[in-house]
């Protein structure tokens, strides 16, 4: 079947959940997606880009052993890129990914790169895709700086106009805009942030007009702003993650028949869908000198005694960059079939991170009490011996009550976000017998990346970017729903 391959440019592409969403459409349709540019500013997120681009130039061919490889460990990187059919796939990957920090100062760097990617292309019709970042947004971004003066000047308010001048500039058929819940009661200047972003993409200037539709609720007339909210939970993403998408549609297009009709919802895939199948290890300790397989033993038993359980003869690791598994079928096919991939026989990046004996021993009463009641403890309901000393924890009004969260087995879970990066606190393992925080692979899974996708850089930049992505099975519905429109006004 011949597919027609819409290029896809994306922006403020973090580690590319969006891209790798949008890449996987087409198979078994006339209509896919490829991406032709993705623009980003981490350096690190980059190589993270340009890698899983390698992977997917190399997917079917004999070179994927290759990335394989050299995602195990078992080929360094430049041994990895040494190899011909992979040195061109880099080439490809190097003009593909941008890095780049996207604003007033770099627009004629962002367009000329823009403009050359869709002339490679040669394409009437392609997808602007991305999120710009959204931490003047967030209601935690906006708690944290409530008395701030400077935060009404914060650039970050208005990012979104870069991604209105690339709409602007070069009118793509069709527009993703991703963006936190919180964007919904955002104002500056005492004007509402959202109907002053909807507007604009709108209407973007004289002559470019934009139907911006919802992919979760088909209605005829006025959309509330509340309607622009996908649930990830109601479509086989085990998180609860809310997040505002618009999606425009240039309007002669509309008059074309161009309808996206709003995503269907399926089965729930909860934490133990998700993660069932991953090697059971235990936490660091922190410091280091203290961290040994004794020391940590006998943390659990103390903290078991504590909580009336046995855990005795239980030995674990703190995992590895890569564990050979034997591949087990899990009770969700879909999400199985979409993170599961047999070429690679294990689990990458799947490795513990450290935490003081005083948050272990939290950690096991925390996970202990999820299991039981099927809901994680508040602070106030920790045991006074186990509250961490400092005052907000003593105070009758506790601001952070939900400071120890366990992601309880049995829902999906609360959102991934790159606060991820900075401890495990809020991303408890719900087994409280490794009594430990979630790794960078389950986190990944959670935002259903496929496992053989590599995150480049240190653990906390790995953990950072996961955080910061689109979840790629919830993108790939959005690609799919787009894809359809193509297909039902182009006969396919």
């Amino acid at each position: 079947m011949s597919v027609k391959s819409i290029p896809v440019i994306d922006v403020f592409a973090g580690p590319g959940g969006l891209n790798e969403g949008f890449s996987r459409v087409g198979v078994g349709r006339t209509t896919g997606f490829n991406t032709a540019l993705s623009i980003e500013m981490d350096p690190v997120a980059c190589r993270t880009l340009r890698l899983r681009s390698i992977a997917r130039q190399l997917s079917g061919t004999p070179r994927y052993e290759d990335y394989i490889g050299y995602v195990v460990g078992r080929l360094s990187y430049d041994q990895f890129v040494a190899i011909p059919e992979v040195s061109a796939a880099a080439d490809v990957a190097n003009d593909e990914v941008l890095e780049l920090e996207l604003g007033p100062d770099n627009r004629s760097v962002s367009r000329m790169a823009i403009g050359a990617a869709l002339a490679a292309s040669s394409a009437t019709e392609w997808a602007l895709i991305g999120g710009p970042p959204c931490q003047a947004y967030s209601l935690a971004g906006r708690s944290r700086r409530a008395n701030d003066e400077t935060f009404a000047l914060d650039k970050k308010h208005f990012l979104y106009r870069e991604y209105l001048a690339i709409i602007q500039d070069f009118a793509p058929s069709v527009f993703v805009m991703e963006n936190v819940k919180g964007l919904l009661s955002s104002t500056h200047s005492e004007s509402p942030m959202f109907d002053l972003i909807l507007s604009d993409l709108k209407s973007p200037r004289t002559g470019l007009e934009y139907e911006v539709l919802s992919l979760a609720v088909s209605r005829d007339g006025q959309l509330s702003p509340a309607d622009f909210v996908l649930r990830a939970e109601k479509y086989g993403v085990p998180q609860k993650r809310h997040r505002v998408i618009l999606v425009g549609v240039r309007k002669d297009l509309i008059d074309q028949g161009f309808a996206i009709q709003p995503l269907t919802e399926r089965p729930r895939v909860t934490v133990q869908d998700a993660l069932f199948d991953l090697p059971a290890l235990r936490s660091g300790i922190s410091p280091v000198s203290m961290d040994s397989d004794d020391e940590w033993e006998r943390i659990r038993a103390s903290a078991a005694h504590r909580a009336g359980l046995d855990v005795a003869g239980l030995s674990l690791t703190r995992g590895s960059r890569f564990i050979e598994t034997a591949g087990v079928a899990g009770p969700s096919e879909a999400f199985d079939s979409w993170v599961r991939v047999p070429e690679l026989s294990g689990v990458l990046q799947h490795e513990s991170r450290s935490h003081m004996p005083a948050d272990l021993e939290r950690y096991f009463y925390a996970s202990s009490w999820a299991k039981e009641r099927g809901v994680s403890p508040r602070l106030s309901e920790l045991p006074k011996d186990l509250l961490p000393r400092h005052r907000n924890a003593e105070s009758e009004r506790r601001p952070f009550d939900d400071r120890f969260r366990v992601q309880v087995a049995s829902e999906p879970s609360t959102t991934v976000v790159s606060h991820i990066s900075k401890d495990g606190h809020y991303y408890i393992h719900p087994d409280p017998s490794q009594m430990r925080s979630l790794t960078v692979r389950e986190a990944a899974r959670l935002q259903t990346f496929p496992d053989d996708y590599f995150f480049e850089g240190n653990r906390t930049q790995q953990y950072h970017q996961v955080g910061n992505a689109v979840p790629p099975l919830l993108a790939h519905q959005i690609g799919n729903a787009i894809a359809d429109a193509w297909d039902a006004i182009s006969g396919g």
